[in-house]
């Protein structure tokens, strides 16, 4: 049985992306999300990103860095901040 550890969040998502993908991320307001996660998400490219969380996040932290490079084509969440 193949190892789910991973050394970090890129090699997690190896042969998982793709353009048009859907993710959902946990946490609440700025706390608790996948911060790492979303970082290596946006070095990969990939575009079209339909998010699902309780926020869009903010300027260059959170889902607000996926914004800033466009690769989020439709947000879905509760609250969408400041």
């Amino acid at each position: 049985m193949p190892s789910k550890i991973y050394a970090d969040a890129k090699s997690a998502l190896e042969g998982l992306t793709f353009d048009g993908m859907t993710v959902m991320a946990g946490g609440f307001g700025l706390c608790g999300i996948p911060e790492n996660l979303i970082a290596a998400l946006r070095d990969t490219g990939v575009t079209g990103i339909t998010a699902i969380s309780n926020n869009a996040g903010v300027d260059g932290f959170g889902l607000g860095m996926l914004l800033n490079t466009r690769q989020i084509k439709k947000m879905i969440s509760s609250y969408v901040g400041e």
